[in-house]
């Protein structure tokens, strides 16, 4: 059996799952001060009258670090930078303790400018005089040649809490990427590694001794280990547990909009021949542009308990969310008491939501209805707008799917899928403003969980080889050796395969060789005075998300059970 929990911004979510069953559902509300109680609670309601030592795996979706980067919950990091000619490093510059150290490599990894030994000193002891203990140490070129960043790293290890290494967070030559991925990568380690300590021993109290994983931002998982070494890859990680229940209980293929509608906001994505798209370079956070793969997913500030008010006779709805609609206990009114006045909806205390509405619209010179009939329509017509921006967007550049890219081909919507607690009640109203097929699945209010729980673990790494040179490099694995003028490509591919079945082998999990997909493989001369020196070799090797089943949503005959 497994487990799902999605903690969302309002709600944690949890299913168990046995192969292709649902087992039970629970809701609880997300407390945003002890996770490990909301979390506790769906548990307690998912493991009654079950045996939890059959319990194989439990996958988490957790928002953790993205609150923490939004609140400014996160560690000073000291970024420590090793740039060299040709490029602005004060351009990539983020945090309080940001600082450069002379010495660069070219384009090869060869050398170029030693270290400045004495540079490197000086910026240490300052930061911890200061009080960082924590680093990011990237250097350019790193993936090439990591010397620099492991002098660098060896001179923090015996004080420094946490280092992030750039050639060891992605292969990738961005520059700035890798500067940026670093920072966050440190800033949020000390919460997630409290948390998930808090984690394990809490999950020995329920008797449960099973593989836990983290869910990650591109639709897969990674087990907690290698989250504590990589936490920044779990921002986001809720819009993909979304995206990842919608494959395990629909099987669309064609292009489609999903909606994932929470209490607080409303998550939109596409799926392109039923896949999700991805942002294959990365995504930004803070306006900063990273290396962490995510699905591609737009947020707008508005769900059911997405505040009402009143301005110059025009009603706002959300981004503020000051606790749960009238109808359920809130001091405030809601879309959701909008939605029970229009009699959209007969969700709660109906008779509490049309009090709170009523006194907000007299003062505004309102009735009720009207009142709630506008922030309806101005919910409806935001998150309208942002789809249709979306779906320009997406055809105004090429597109990435989880498996491949889609060339010469627009993107066209046939239908819209919706999912969240508050589903059901935006399905009519979507259907008439976008004109299209709109599909409330079963399940909805539990897909974000069951997407958690049937998520497979993925990895990715890549390698680089330079015959002229007789090396080869795996930054990832921090594998660098001496290969031979005869080396290959075909050579280079299954290493890369061979090397990538390892490597979640030691984290516990198993794939076959036919799971490892060969995204980019490369071979070009290297020409040095008229003459082939050798040969450039480029592989990259990935598991690709997947869902491991589908939930059979026609026989599942489970009641969520909602914990207050």
């Amino acid at each position: 059996m497994r487990i799902g929990i999605d903690i969302g911004g309002t709600h944690t979510d949890g299913v168990l799952v046995d192969g292709e069953r649902l087992i039970a559902a629970a809701k609880a509300p997300t407390l945003y001060d002890n996770l490990l109680e909301s979390i506790g609670r769906v548990l307690s309601s998912i493991l009654l009258n079950q045996d939890p030592k059959k319990v194989t795996t439990l996958n988490l979706s957790t928002t953790l670090n993205t609150n923490a980067i939004v609140t400014g919950n996160i560690d000073p990091v000291g970024v420590l930078v090793v740039g060299g000619p040709g490029i602005a490093v004060e351009t990539y510059r983020v945090g309080s303790h940001y600082h450069l150290i002379p010495g660069s490599l070219d384009h090869l990894g060869t050398e170029t400018a030693p270290l400045d030994s004495e540079e490197l000193q000086t910026v240490v002891a300052g930061c911890f005089e200061k009080g960082v203990k924590t680093f990011a140490v990237v250097s350019k070129f790193s993936p090439r040649n990591p010397v620099y960043e492991n002098l660098i790293r060896a001179h923090l290890q015996e004080q420094a809490d946490f280092i992030s290494s750039g050639h060891l967070i992605s292969g990738q030559l961005n520059f700035g990427r890798r500067i940026h991925t670093c920072y966050y990568n440190s800033a949020v380690w000390r919460n997630f590694y409290t948390f998930s300590t808090a984690l394990m021993e809490s999950l020995q109290g329920f008797d449960i001794e099973a593989e836990v994983n983290i869910l990650k931002a591109d639709g897969g998982t990674m087990p907690m280990a290698r989250a504590l070494e990589t936490p920044v890859q779990s921002i986001f990680s809720g819009p993909a547990a979304s995206a990842m229940g919608i494959l395990a209980i629909t099987r669309t293929d064609t292009d489609s909009l999903i909606l994932d509608i929470g209490g607080t906001t409303t998550d939109i994505a596409i799926f392109a021949g039923g896949q999700p798209l991805l942002e294959r370079e990365g995504i930004s956070i803070e306006g900063r542009p990273t290396l962490v793969r995510a699905i591609h997913v737009e947020s707008i500030g508005i769900g059911g308990d997405s505040l009402l008010q009143v301005e110059q006779a025009a009603v706002l709805v959300g981004p503020q969310r000051l606790g749960p609609c009238m109808a359920r206990g809130g001091a405030l009114p809601t879309l959701m008491d909008a939605f029970n006045v229009l009699n959209l909806a007969a969700f709660g205390d109906v008779e509490r939501s049309a009090g709170g509405v009523e006194a907000l619209a007299v003062r505004s010179g309102m009735t009720g209805r009207q009142l709630a009939a506008k922030a309806v329509d101005t919910a409806i017509n935001a998150i309208s707008a942002k789809i249709e921006d979306l779906i320009a967007l997406v055809n105004s550049r090429p597109v990435y799917t989880i498996h491949e890219i889609l060339e010469d081909r627009p993107i066209a919507p046939a239908q819209l899928i919706i999912i969240g607690g508050p589903a059901a009640v935006f399905q009519e109203l979507l259907r008439t403003r976008l004109g299209m097929e709109v599909v409330v699945p079963p399940l909805y209010e539990v897909a974000n969980a069951i997407g958690a729980a049937l998520t497979r673990s993925t990895a990715y790494l890549d390698l680089t080889a330079d015959t002229a040179k007789g090396k080869v490099s795996v930054p990832r694995l921090a594998i660098y050796r001496s290969i031979p003028r005869s080396y290959d490509l075909d050579t280079a591919i299954g290493e890369a395969r061979s090397l990538l079945i390892g490597d979640l082998e030691q984290a516990g999990v198993s794939i076959s060789p036919e799971e490892v997909q060969i995204t980019q493989a490369d071979s070009f001369n290297i020409v040095e005075d008229f003459y082939t020196a050798g040969r450039n070799i480029r592989v990259v090797a990935q598991v690709q998300p997947a869902v491991i089943a589908h939930i059979d949503t026609g026989n599942t005959g489970v009641r969520v059970n909602s914990r207050t």
